[in-house]
């Protein structure tokens, strides 16, 4: 047994998985990437296993290389989100939504919607957008820092007041009195700043939870300050736990510099997996994702990692002992070193690449036990709150980690055996909140 719990979401996009081979594999059906139906299964497998959240990235132009694989984002995640929450019942829905073309009516409205339909399981996800390519698509140029945060702090306040024009007190619908809502709780909120405004109110009362829970992107500057204002969850993506703990350590610190309980902000890392039963099995697992990719441009990867051109003609052969000795260390990152020493223990190419060398996020293929072990390590050193997970083909790779992972978790007191609520306020162990943080108003007008 441990003394702490941790937080477990999954990072979901397209519906083949993270990995590039995903699919190209023989049981994937290359139109699925607009199927809903395909992110419903998804959603009930990571709800069938007790997870906290579901969190979809977005982007408002084409993201992902079309020449080779799906578009990372491909349906609006709040409508997708929308089709999942009729399907579920208790795992939280995390879109997200650009503060840079998006009006905070708008934001508020569609979210509210969100949050009610699925019994207060909504977050957001609140990013501020940065691509040219996106910008263009709304016929805008690229904002200067300055306008594209304070822009965002503008929609944040401004969307959660209008969360709050509809207040509790309004009440429920009386027949026998005939009052539908008593409206001097649902009130115009009237504000206006340099770039946008709303007079309000909502058109729907509050959900079971309040509101949807903010959730932001780890960032340097005036990102991390203004997620120090409002955000409860953090998404990180730390390439190591020392840089997790880092960054989790900073997040805190600036919560409580702005005036919030370090303990009211959840730092959960990105972390990816590739199960077997033994971690041989997982690694073969992988090398066949590994080819489905496209070998060729995988050793290419491989290539620059281990300093030298590799030949695909090898891909089956250990290197020479000529160019173990000729390796180079260019970036000391995670991944080189462990291409480096698999290369030196005289792993084939294919092997290398099966262990997940080419990973962007920490994390294991292998055993359920060896996934387990890495996500406890992380949260008793404090460098983590939780994981969102990300699947690398989710044909089989979500349902083997909810049957091989989360039972061990929880074995481990790591994880609880059900949830213990209904709301994702609930699963984070979050305070109700309507309306914005009157700590953050209060030292606005100190100040």
């Amino acid at each position: 047994m441990t003394g702490r719990t941790m937080l477990l979401g999954a990072m979901l996009g397209t519906p083949y998985g993270n990995h590039p081979g995903a699919w190209r594999m023989p049981w994937a059906k290359p139109d699925e990437y607009t199927d809903v139906h395909a992110h419903v299964r998804t959603a009930q497998t990571a709800e069938r296993g007790g997870l906290d959240y579901l969190f979809y990235p977005d982007r408002t132009f084409i993201w992902g290389d079309l020449e080779s694989g799906p578009p990372i984002v491909s349906i609006d995640p709040v409508m997708l989100l929308a089709a999942v929450s009729a399907q579920t019942t208790k795992i939280g829905l995390v879109p997200s939504v650009s503060t840079s073309f998006n009006e905070p009516y708008g934001i508020a409205r569609q979210l509210r919607a969100l949050d009610v339909m699925s019994h207060g399981r909504a977050g957001w996800n609140l990013i501020p957008s940065y691509e040219p390519e996106a910008f263009a698509n709304f016929g805008l140029p690229v904002p200067s820092r300055e306008d594209k945060y304070g822009r965002l702090h503008e929609v944040v306040q401004i969307t959660q007041a209008l969360w709050a024009s509809w207040g509790r007190e309004a009440g429920a619908p009386d027949k026998v009195t005939g009052r539908f809502a008593d409206t001097s709780h649902i009130r115009p909120i009237g504000l206006q700043g340099r770039q946008v405004g709303s007079r309000g109110p909502l058109q729907i009362p509050p959900s079971e939870q309040g509101q949807p829970v903010v959730f932001m992107p780890f960032a340097s500057g005036a990102g991390v300050q203004a997620a120090g204002m409002y955000a409860n969850g953090i998404i990180g993506m730390p390439s190591s736990i020392e840089e997790s703990r880092s960054q989790r350590d900073m997040m805190r610190s600036v919560t409580e510099a702005a005036g919030r309980d370090a303990d009211e902000v959840k730092y959960l890392s990105f972390a990816t997996f590739g199960l077997g039963p033994t971690e041989n099995e997982a690694v073969k697992r992988r090398m066949a994702l590994e080819d489905a990719a496209g070998i060729d441009k995988r050793l290419a990867h491989l290539s620059m990692m281990l300093g030298f051109r590799l030949d695909a003609r090898d891909r089956d052969k250990p290197l020479t002992v000529t160019q173990v000795q000729g390796m180079q260390r260019r970036s000391g990152s995670r991944q080189e070193v462990l291409a480096h020493r698999l290369a030196s223990e005289g792993r084939s190419l294919r092997e290398i690449l099966g262990h997940g060398v080419l990973d962007q996020n920490p994390g294991v293929v292998g055993t359920g036990e060896q996934v387990a072990d890495m996500f406890q390590e992380w949260v008793e050193a404090g460098a983590t709150d939780g994981f969102s997970i990300v699947v690398d083909d989710l044909h089989d790779g979500l349902d083997d980690f909810v049957d091989q992972v989360v039972p061990i978790l929880r074995r481990r007191g790591l994880r609880p055996a059900d949830y213990g609520g209904s709301t994702l306020r609930e699963h984070l162990g979050l305070a109700e909140q309507i309306g914005r943080d009157p700590r953050l108003t209060d030292r606005a007008a100190e100040d």
